[in-house]
This record gives C-alpha cells, structure tokens and sequence, in this order.
C-alpha cells in the first residue's frame, strides 16, 4: 500500500470529487456529515460502559466518541509531520488528522442501544430465532450476519446507506475517510475463523459490493474471499480509542465510587513518572479529586499519544504491507503499553461487574427481545405470503418508510428491522417496549 492511493478523496456515491473550498478540505466535511448526523446525535443518549445516568459526568457514547476523535486528530496529526515525506504534494500533516478524526467520530455509530450488552442481545435472540426456524429463508452467510451482529458492520451500514443518501452512497464520505473507519474490513465468514475477535466483522452481505469498490480505490490487499487487510490509519483510530476507553473507564468508576483515587493515580503516575504539570503540584488537599484526575489524565494521554505515533513509525512498513499482528497498544514501549493494560485490568476487576450495570443488561435483553420478536415476527409473516394479522400491520406501520416489502428476501427486510432497532436511544427502546407490553403509566 502507498499514501498516494490510501488518501483518495473522492467520494463514494454518485458526487465522485469533492470540490475544494476556501479552509474546508473534503476531510473537513467528512467531518461535518458525521457530526451533523442523526445517528451521531442519537449517541448522547446510549450508554457507553455504564448505563445512562443522571450524573452528568458519566460519558455516553457521544461523549466518549468526541474524546476519542480528539486524541485521533493529535495521533494524526503527529504521525503527518513524522512521514511528511512520504505524503502526497497536496497532503499536509492537518490532513492526516481530520481523517482520523472523523473515522474517530464515527467509530460507534451503528452501535445499539445498551452498549455492548445490547449487541450480545440482539446475537441471542437470533440464535435462538434460528433455532425456531426463523432464519430457514437465508443463505448461511446470510444468517452470519445477524448471528453475529457487530455495531462496526451495522456502523458501515449507517455511514455508506442509511444517513443522507439512502442506499446511495449514505453519507457519501471519501474512500480515505471509509477506510479508516474499516475496523474489520471483512464479512461474518470470517468473524469466528480468524480468532481474532470474537464476532468482529466490518462488513453485512447487503454491503459486500461497497466493501469491495472501497477496498479497489485504496488499493487494500485481498488476503482472502471477503476479507481485505486493514488500512494504516485503522490502527491509530483504535490506539485512540483504546487510549480513551482505558482511562476513562478508570474517571467514570470514581465517579460512581467503584475505585479509590489512589489506586487511579498510581496507574497514571506510573506511566507520566515525574513529568507532572506544575498545576497538579501546586494542588492542596482541598482541591477536588475531579480536579487532579483531569490535569493528570490529559499528562497521561500526552503520553499515550506520543508512544502511539512512535509504535505507528516504527511499525511502518509491517503497516504497509498489511501484515501487522495485533494492535498498536502491543508495539508501544513499556510503561505506556502497561497502562493502558493496566487500565482495563482495573476496569474489568472493579467497575464491569457493578450491580447497577449488571441490571441494566439483563433489562437490555428483556427489552430488545419484546421488540425484536415483534418486529421480525411481523416481517416474517409478511415475508410468508399470507394476510397479516391486525397487530403485525400496526407493528410494520411503525416502521414508516422503512417497513419492509412482502416481495424482498428475508435477509434485505430483517436489514430494515435491524436498522429501525440498532438506531435506537437506551430510553426510546425500552418506552416502546415498555408500550407494547402495556406496561405504560396511566396518564
């Protein structure tokens, strides 16, 4: 792979080029379509780790994505200046930032409601729906895409057909900026063959034919029948991701009490050593543990940041030739890969098992097993030939525009079920379940 191809700014869709404006790349309006989406929007209201909370310094997954887009930009941006050399003549270092940046943003946008334990709800429920005999109709690469459901391939859904330009071109974003959004530039086929992360996948059936125009236009190397090796800039979205995930777990587990400050700061300390601002010095005992985290994280970050565009240069050629094994975080230098592992030890052993985040998904199967068993139950009668019943009309009509055709294969009208449910807010999911099950207040 060469920068000159892995950079291409055209469009996908029928607008190919992007015409130049006076201070706005077409990086910049990537940006600004995401930004400016829906399904972006809806993010403030999904939870992230923990549930949706009345603490207001909880992060969402809004928040956590703009956190994430800002140490993309600076990864970016200070891996631009290190190769500037080998840039296209157009390209500057900035360029190389608002990629990351905006596939950054992006990152989560096709996640469902309730998190992780939302996407492990919805796998369940069509587990137990192909056991019924619900997914007959389909192909087994088919059904591979709802059995293992992935907030990454839903995401690529969202991006290249739903928001804007729907099932024309979506968002229309530049092939660079979908590239790097390409966590897992591969089909369902091979979520659980490579081992490399359970369920993780890029791309639904409904898709395949963009994955494969993307990858043409970059040039990505095709290892294997539906699957591509990954662009470059994908291992410094997920460095930035991990980045934040890491240590932002660790500040919401003291907001909610789950750790102790000095347990957070030791795992800091030990990464930033005696590089501490003169303001964490200068703070007394009553100055708020809020307060001291934030200068001592963003130190930390700096770090990170740093040991992540060295990792991404030294590893350069193994990234180019699209051979790299694992993930950046496992090529950064000692203490900044251990604290970020050590961050999410921290996390897992305190902060994942908490009660209260622990009956927020058990609700998140109860509810999307009312509305999934609804609305597929309503599209696969439809999709049988036979009269509908009252209520399975009423349940298709909520769908709008949206609702499935009885002429379309099951795959295509479970896609348009899937997109309505995964689009979903935590709270918007569980009042129309709570709907549909009569369990509405009197008013």
């Amino acid at each position: 792979m060469d920068w000159h191809t892995l950079l291409n700014r055209e469009r996908l869709g029928k607008a190919t080029h992007s015409i130049d404006e006076l201070g706005r790349s077409p990086f910049h309006k990537d940006h600004d379509r995401i930004i400016f989406s829906g399904a972006f929007r809806r993010l403030g209201r999904k939870t992230q780790v923990h549930p949706v909370s009345s603490n207001d310094h909880i992060h969402t997954r809004l928040t956590h994505s703009l956190e994430v887009s800002c140490v993309g930009r600076s990864l970016g941006m200070r891996v631009g200046e290190m190769i500037r050399e080998q840039l296209p003549d157009w390209c500057e270092p900035s360029d190389l930032g608002m990629v990351v940046q905006s596939a950054c943003l992006a990152h989560d946008i096709g996640n469902p409601p309730f998190g992780h334990s939302g996407e492990d709800a919805i796998r369940h429920w069509f587990q137990q729906a192909a056991g019924r005999g619900w997914l007959d109709g389909m192909s087994a690469t088919e059904r591979g895409d709802f059995l293992n459901f992935e907030g990454n391939a839903q995401g690529f859904r969202v991006l290249t057909q739903l928001e804007y330009h729907q099932f024309d071109g979506g968002t229309r974003l530049t092939y660079a900026t979908l590239g790097t959004y390409l966590k897992y530039p591969w089909t369902a086929r091979h979520a659980e063959a490579l081992g490399y992360k359970k369920h993780k996948f890029g791309c639904y059936q409904s898709e395949l034919a963009l994955l494969e125009q993307i990858a043409h236009k970059l040039e990505l190397p095709k290892l294997e029948e539906e699957r591509w090796a990954r662009h470059p800039l994908v291992y410094l979205m997920e460095a930035a991701d991990d980045i934040c995930y890491g240590l932002i777990d660790l500040e919401d587990g003291l907001e909610m009490e789950l750790l102790d400050y000095a347990e957070v700061e030791a795992v800091l300390l030990g990464l930033v050593g005696d590089d501490l601002p003169e303001t964490y010095r200068q703070l007394g005992p009553r100055d708020s543990r809020r307060r001291k985290l934030a200068i001592l994280r963003g130190k930390a970050i700096e770090h990170l940041t740093n040991a992540a565009a060295r990792a991404f240069v030294d590893q350069q050629p193994a990234l180019l030739a699209g051979s790299l094994q694992g993930d950046l975080v496992e090529h950064m230098h000692g203490p900044a890969k251990r604290c970020v592992q050590q961050a999410k030890a921290m996390a897992r052993e305190k902060i994942f098992h908490d009660k209260r985040k622990t009956l927020h998904e058990i609700g998140a199967y109860t509810t999307l097993e009312i509305l999934l068993n609804a609305f597929c139950g309503a599209a696969l009668e439809q999709h049988g030939g036979g009269a509908l019943s009252f209520k399975n009309r009423r349940i298709l009509d909520l769908l709008g525009h949206s609702a499935p055709h009885p002429d379309w294969p099951l795959h295509r009208s479970f896609m348009r079920v899937i997109d309505f449910i995964a689009g979903m807010t935590d709270s918007y999911a569980s009042e129309m379940a709570s709907e549909m099950t009569g369990r509405t207040s009197p008013v």
